[in-house]
């Protein structure tokens, strides 16, 4: 199953919209999105705005790929359960967020190799039609190891 998160403070259309295209156009069944207050509703998959912190954590555990935002609480959710994400961030360009701090954490994410990241619809689509071949990272614990640490630390200059 796809479990689609974007989160709880902005809807994310163009990200749902492209996961519902993709869906339409593959008859890909095994999908459901938290969509929060989306203008956009998909046809093509089950969704719901906002779930509660125990079903979505049932969820989370039953994916078998995550696609979301690029937001700090979806990726290290993703790595703690060891499940394959795709992000997409969001854009200031389309509104989206105020600033565009997402992209430098789905670069430096990916760069890492803990999430597969895009930017385009093109990009998900291309994800999304390999996503038999997208492998989890190595799982994270409670406690950040040395190694995240100090990419933290390196990607944030402290």
């Amino acid at each position: 199953m796809i479990f689609v998160v974007v989160g709880t403070q902005e809807p994310f259309d163009r990200l749902i919209r492209a996961v519902d295209r993709w869906a339409g156009d593959t008859g890909y069944k095994e999908i459901f999105g938290q969509i929060s207050r989306a203008e956009y509703l998909p046809t093509n998959f089950r969704y719901t705005d906002f779930i509660e912190p125990e079903h979505f954590i049932d969820r989370f555990r039953s994916a078998d790929v995550i696609v979301g935002h690029a937001g700090m609480g979806t990726i290290i959710q993703a790595l703690q359960f060891s499940k394959p994400i795709i992000v997409m961030p969001r854009l200031s360009s389309f509104h989206e967020t105020r600033n565009d701090h997402q992209i430098s954490t789905a670069k430096s994410f990916g760069r890492l190799g803990y999430v597969r990241d895009v930017y385009s619809e093109q990009d998900l689509f291309e994800a999304l039609n390999r996503i038999d071949t997208i492998r989890p990272s190595k799982p994270i614990g409670p406690g950040a190891s040395e190694n995240l640490l100090a990419s933290l630390r390196e990607f944030i200059g402290i």
